[in-house]
């Protein structure tokens, strides 16, 4: 066990794995958990998945990336990888194209702030809303969500910000948590690694 300064918990340190899908800010995702004194490492999308395992991760975090065409093996360890698993932008469409949901172009591309209603505060949103500014692109969202998943965030222009597995410790958030123009990032991280944390002490 040991003491996490920023996270002010008593928790065993985590091995996150973040895969790179060759998005701007996957170092930033990297240091983020990093700085929450966990042991954070860069691996590329077109490792096997077994090679993957042989690494004992306790969660994986799916970056960002600038196209479907460049994500590797990452539907695979979203299938086989029995982790917590959290998907940013392009992961969490990722995520929903793997479950069978649907990903399209968005009405207002490129970054910008965006306003984000809350829905569910189940897990990593928990003590994050109502509502915050995030740091998102829209170039591409999920637009429809697989069957049985459930909805955790909105905004104006995108009904689907975020959502969870019905089941599963599986997660995608559209915005950035890395970058500092997102309010409440740190937490949203500091709730994976709790969801991380219990569901090795379940597996044990």
């Amino acid at each position: 066990m040991h003491f996490s300064k920023k996270m002010g918990l008593i928790m065993n340190e985590l091995t996150i794995l973040v895969i790179n899908n060759y998005g701007q800010f996957c170092h930033l995702i990297h240091r983020t958990v990093r700085d929450l004194d966990m042991d954070s490492r860069i691996v590329s999308n077109m490792t096997m998945v077994e090679d993957i395992m042989d690494k004992g991760p306790d969660g994986l975090i799916l970056s960002g990336g600038p196209t479907m065409e460049r994500v590797g093996l990452s539907s695979e360890y979203i299938e086989q990888i029995d982790v917590p698993i959290l998907g940013i932008c392009l992961g969490h469409q990722l995520i929903a194209k793997t479950f069978g949901g649907e990903v399209g172009s968005g009405e207002h591309g490129g970054y910008a702030d965006i306003g984000v209603e809350v829905i569910d505060e189940d897990d990593i949103l928990r003590g994050i809303g109502p509502n915050i500014s995030v740091w998102a692109s829209h170039a591409d969202e999920v637009t429809v969500m697989p069957e049985g998943f459930i909805q955790l965030a909105r905004s104006d222009i995108c009904e689907i910000e975020a959502m969870r597995h019905p089941k599963k410790p599986i997660y995608g958030v559209q915005w950035h948590p890395e970058v500092a123009h997102t309010e409440k990032g740190e937490e949203l991280f500091m709730n994976f690694l709790e969801v991380c944390e219990e569901y090795k002490q379940v597996q044990l």
